[in-house]
């Protein structure tokens, strides 16, 4: 399956070659959102990526024609999104958007996914989109308060 966005970028299913420039831009947006370091080595991290997420979860990334490489990605299943990032260089452009319709195209009627509370703009993202807040808590491996969303088909 490949999606073009526009003539800059492409949708296209999560390869393993993939993994080191997905978690360089992964542990990159977390640490500039969150302002902390990821709780896990970046080796542990390309592990969870390419071993981990693919068991439960489909994976794509966004990738840059003009470079490449992949530049945003999202791990869902049809029930809920467990990771969605965008290379901070990148951010604005309507990546996040597209990865998100993807898995809204999906999904089996809702989709519940989770963000760090701090995390003001990936909550007015998720927001804007139709996703509400129904939860939350700090049982997270970093300790912070989260918010748990769900969207639902209308």
């Amino acid at each position: 399956m490949e999606t073009v966005l526009n003539t800059a970028y492409s949708i296209i299913p999560f390869v393993p070659d993939q993994a080191a420039q997905v978690t360089a831009f992964w542990r990159e947006s977390f640490n500039a959102v969150i302002g902390i370091e990821p709780v896990h080595s970046f080796e542990s991290q390309a592990y969870f990526l390419t071993e981990i997420l693919p068991q439960r979860y489909s994976l794509f990334v966004a990738v840059d024609h003009a470079i490449g490489k992949p530049i945003a990605f999202i791990a869902f299943s049809e029930s809920d999104i467990s990771q969605l990032y965008v290379d901070i260089r990148f951010q604005g452009k309507g990546l996040g958007s597209a990865l998100l319709n993807l898995a809204i195209e999906q999904a089996s009627g809702s989709l519940k996914l989770r963000t760090f509370e701090i995390n003001e703009s990936a909550r007015r993202f998720y927001e804007k989109r139709g996703f509400v807040a129904i939860g939350g808590d700090s049982d997270n491996e970093e300790g912070l308060p989260d918010i748990l969303y769900e969207w639902t088909r209308a």
